[in-house]
């Protein structure tokens, strides 16, 4: 993976790069030609529209397809969090079944499970807060389905380390695996691990023959575990220098569009709220991250509080903020997400349904 991009230039630039017919092809293996856009895309640095735009520049609609198709599921998954809201957080189309515990297997805390290509994923997840996608269903599968743990904990685990975390997307891509938000669980085999992680490891617990994996009995190395202390630390935060005859535009971690209402002379504040931060805690890596990324937003101020403490301040002649699941709660007038098919407003209970009442549109 590339190192995390801060500076707006280079992430822009980075767009410019995207090989979509490369994408298209290897997007499944861990050395593919993925976009890295993800972590942009999910601080809202990035809208879906622009990346479309600016791959459709320079492929045609049949080559840019599958990419289009895989921003789609971001989408997907957003247009879910808007409906179901905070069911999102429990079991949506059924209990999970078979699972024995509600926290995670210490193996994969420490990297231990003894699958390789999945270790090496977990300290790279640690160390640089990046997993390739494909392996972060492996990990979900591993943890879930082969190590029978609720879905929740170990989602909340791998969401800590995530730069590029989205609610939506880490939560209902785990309960996909988990067979709570999908028809039927997703089972990894050593076979496949190797195919797109270019391994050959032999005589692992996971090389079966596929149809034996659901009914595999627990691994010995995936029958501890525990629930670890996730945290996160705000910055203790200087006192807002505010101009209360200017408007007032709140951001959060996922709203850092340094674009948005860009030209109106106006008081920018970064809002994180404790409470948040206290259910979905994120590691320093990424807090830090998010920090790095706000610094492209002129004049941007750190608030560390909830959002009515910042109101109490004082009274502005008006507040913006951008729509978004986390900003439902904001006394302010919400700016419209922009979103990659606007047409279709409702996102029927699975992505297929969803991404042909979009074909329509491409």
């Amino acid at each position: 993976m590339t190192d995390l991009l801060t500076r707006y230039a280079d992430i822009l630039a980075a767009v410019d790069r995207v090989d979509a017919v490369a994408y298209a092809g290897t997007r499944n293996y861990i050395d593919g030609a993925v976009s890295y856009l993800s972590p942009y895309i999910s601080r809202g640095v990035l809208s879906l529209p622009y990346v479309r735009e600016r791959v459709l520049s320079r492929y045609s609609r049949e080559q840019a397809y599958t990419f289009i198709f895989e921003l789609a599921w971001r989408e997907y998954f957003q247009r879910q969090w808007y409906q179901l809201g905070d069911r999102i957080w429990s079991d949506i189309k059924g209990p999970q079944q078979g699972f024995c515990h509600y926290s995670i297997p210490d193996a994969l805390l420490t990297a231990t499970t003894g699958i390789t290509a999945i270790d090496a994923a977990i300290e790279q997840l640690h160390t640089t807060g990046y997993m390739h996608n494909h392996l972060r269903m492996y990990v979900a599968s591993l943890a879930c389905n082969i190590g029978r743990a609720h879905w929740a904990a170990p989602s909340r685990w791998m969401y800590y380390h995530l730069a590029d975390h989205d609610l939506a997307s880490n939560t209902l891509s785990w309960q996909w695996v988990a067979g709570t938000f999908s028809s039927k669980k997703y089972y990894c085999d050593q076979s496949n691990i190797n195919k797109f992680c270019h391994t050959d490891q032999r005589d692992s617990f996971l090389d079966v023959p596929y149809e034996q994996l659901a009914h595999l009995p627990m691994p010995q190395v995936l029958s501890k575990h525990s629930l670890p202390q996730l945290q996160t630390r705000l910055p203790d935060t200087p006192a807002l220098q505010l101009l209360y005859n200017k408007p007032l535009l709140i951001y959060n971690a996922c709203t850092l569009d340094p674009l948005w209402r860009r030209e109106m002379d106006a008081n920018r504040v970064l809002l994180l709220e404790p409470e948040h931060y206290r259910k979905y805690p994120v590691s320093p890596r990424v807090l830090s991250f998010i920090l790095e990324l706000a610094e492209n937003i002129p004049g941007i101020q750190l608030f560390c509080g909830g959002v009515d403490d910042l109101m109490r301040t004082a009274s502005f002649p008006h507040i913006f903020a951008k729509k978004h699941p986390s900003s439902l709660h904001y006394p302010a007038t919400l700016d419209e997400p922009e979103w990659l098919f606007p047409q279709v407003v409702h996102a029927p209970g699975s992505f297929m349904s969803f991404w042909k009442k979009c074909e329509k549109y491409l």
